[in-house]
């Protein structure tokens, strides 16, 4: 019987064709060892307690109590050193697990340490923003200067734009010279004179040339030879590089 057991093992252990693992040998180990103690038992006569001397058949169950004790024991020890091991792994893990768990929410409070830092930066310098607006002074809209339709109107209209431009003259200068060249007519044109008879003939409010108003043009008016601002700003600025400035025009020029 001991033999047959043996031989179960064996073929149990080939049939499976498992990789053999720590816990397996332990396994084969031990029933190895129960084997071994089966047999030393078989060796005893069946017999054995009607012998009247006893001697033998004690010492046999003896021996195959010890064996059978000693193999349980090994396996428990081996058994105990692998919960030992496994429950040092699971500690591990455990510290492990713990430490991360740590490191995450250190690094979420460190985060939402530094959104709230964020957010209140950003409320101060709103409200830093808000307070400088409060400080400023508030601008009124200007409205647009505008100017009468009339000889006093273009005049006034003109000497806003040479000033802009650098360009000398005044009122008075400018009033006299429109007076004496066409009588305040901007539609006025001389037909007899020797530019008309060159076919240049002088036209506006100043009485200028074609030639000298497009070379004396000033940014920001008309190219409209008539058109009165246009005509005396030309004109002006054409004094001002022959003349020094239209007041110094008392004829024609």
């Amino acid at each position: 019987m001991p033999k047959n057991i043996l031989d179960r093992a064996h073929k149990a252990i080939r049939a499976h064709r498992r990789p053999v693992t720590r816990q397996h040998k332990i396994a084969v180990a031990g029933v190895a060892a129960l084997g071994t103690a089966a047999v030393a038992l078989s060796a005893v006569p069946g017999n054995a307690e009607t012998v009247t001397t006893g001697a033998p058949a004690a010492t046999a169950q003896v021996a195959g109590t010890a064996a059978l004790q000693h193999v349980k024991g090994t396996v428990t020890d081996q058994l105990a050193t692998r919960t030992v091991k496994l429950d040092a792994l699971a500690a591990q893990k455990k510290a492990q697990d713990a430490a991360a768990a740590q490191q995450r929410a250190e690094a979420a409070a460190k985060k939402a340490a530094a959104d709230a830092a964020a957010k209140k930066a950003a409320q101060q310098r709103a409200q830093e923003a808000a307070s400088r607006s409060a400080q400023r002074i508030d601008v009124q809209p200007v409205a647009a200067k505008t100017y009468a339709n009339n000889l006093d109107g273009w005049i006034r209209h003109s000497l806003d734009i040479m000033r802009q431009n650098n360009i000398p003259g005044s009122y008075s200068g400018i009033y006299r010279n429109i007076i004496r060249e066409s009588s305040g007519n901007p539609m006025a044109i001389n037909n007899w004179d020797i530019n008309a008879q060159n076919g240049i003939p002088s036209k506006g409010l100043l009485q200028v040339i074609d030639p000298t108003f497009r070379a004396y043009h000033v940014n920001g008016t008309s190219w409209n030879i008539y058109d009165p601002v246009a005509n005396i700003t030309a004109a002006c600025n054409y004094a001002a590089h022959r003349y020094g400035s239209m007041d110094n025009v008392n004829s024609a020029y």
